[in-house]
């Protein structure tokens, strides 16, 4: 490789978005799995995208907190794979944020939402936006803050 080159790669790799890129995907990823999740009808899973913490937080309607409050919370909104539907994400925009040591491990996501579902034989369409906070910890990424919608 020409030094001219291998400079131009050092810094490509030295660079914060190029570093950042990992932690990007694996909110992404987080997401993708909830959405999955979801559209399973499996909210056990969807939860594992939240921090089992009695601080998480979701702000909708009202603000609940306490990753077992969130638990119960989706289980009795949509007791059934017809209440929860079909969940599509768009418009996801993830700004990771760096502490004070310039190690990132928050990070702010907004996007879309749109659920199509089935309930009591009419079909229903819900459309919002979210914004997310996530925290890297020991689990990997997950959310400590949920406002919806």
């Amino acid at each position: 490789m020409k030094p001219l080159s291998l400079l131009f790669a050092l810094l490509l790799l030295a660079s914060p978005t190029f570093a950042q890129a990992p932690d990007e995907a694996a909110i992404r990823s987080a997401l993708t799995t909830q959405v999955a999740a979801w559209n399973r009808g499996d909210i056990p899973t969807f939860m594992h995208g939240y921090e089992d913490s009695p601080q998480t937080t979701f702000v909708g309607q009202t603000v609940k907190k306490g990753y077992q409050t969130l638990l119960e919370r989706y289980k009795t909104s949509y007791a059934n794979k017809a209440q929860m539907g079909t969940l599509t994400f768009r418009d996801i925009d993830v700004r990771l944020i760096p502490n004070s040591c310039g190690k990132t491990d928050m990070a702010l996501v907004t996007g879309r939402f749109h659920l199509d579902r089935t309930e009591h034989g009419a079909t229903s369409k819900d459309d919002g936006i979210f914004s997310l906070v996530f925290r890297k910890g020991p689990h990997g990424w997950k959310i400590i803050l949920d406002h919806t919608s």
